[in-house]
């Protein structure tokens, strides 16, 4: 009886302390893990609030970029063969973009050869291009960079692991051995996170410019029609 009651003191004790392992496990949340990662966390933070800023800044500036309204080349038409090209250069002025723009440079040039003004388009077009593009090599280097910085804070946090572990006198506790493991992966992970989405924000970045170059060119395309018909 007495060999029970012990037994059963001692199943209710392991069964408290599974209990309370399994709470402390329960309680590591995503915080925990990501200060755990160590000081290689750091530049991935950094990355991450740049990747974030850069994409949104690009996002509503490109935005802005693609306002053009269709009728606009309608208008410009009307008012080019009226002769009204003072009035033309004012609806160009009033739209701010990068198609308004070009079509306000032509505009400008009318009177001179077609291969003139085609080329004081493309000029101004190079200019625009290049203002739409502005940092995005840069979100794609920090979608290439992410994942190496992360693989380089596992590496150090590995060499740490197994430094300590080297330290120790005797049999090496399992757990000594999974920490150390697991807290380098961090770093590999959240490389791995911020490489991702800077690279998915990247190609969205891209394919917007494309379209607004298609854009572009093809209302050159059509300006310089309009000048060939006056």
């Amino acid at each position: 009886m007495i060999l029970l009651q012990t037994l059963s003191v001692a199943d209710s004790l392991a069964a408290a302390d599974s209990l309370a392992e399994g709470a402390t496990k329960e309680s590591i949340g995503l915080l925990d893990l990501l200060i755990k990662g160590g000081y290689m966390m750091v530049p991935l933070y950094l990355l991450f609030i740049l990747a974030i800023f850069i994409f949104f800044e690009r996002l509503i500036t490109l935005k802005k970029a693609s306002k053009t309204p269709t009728s606009l080349m309608d208008q410009i038409r009307v008012l080019v063969q009226g002769g009204k090209i003072e009035k033309a250069k004012m609806l160009c002025a009033s739209e701010h973009t990068p198609v308004a723009n070009m079509i306000a440079k032509g505009i400008e040039r009318i009177g001179s050869p077609l291969k003139n003004i085609e080329v004081s388009i493309e000029n101004v077009g190079k200019i625009e291009i290049y203002k739409l593009e502005k940092n995005l090599n840069l979100l794609a280097t920090v979608s290439g960079a992410a994942p190496m910085i992360g693989f380089l804070g596992t590496v150090a946090g590995m060499i740490q692991a197994f430094i300590a572990i080297a330290q120790e006198e005797g049999m090496v506790s399992p757990k000594l051995l999974s920490e150390g493991i697991y807290e380098a992966m961090i770093t590999t992970a959240a490389g791995l996170v911020v490489g991702i989405i800077a690279y998915l924000g990247y190609n969205y970045l891209v394919s917007q410019v494309s379209k607004l170059v298609h854009s572009m060119e093809y209302t050159t395309v059509e300006f310089i029609d309009l000048l060939q018909d006056k």
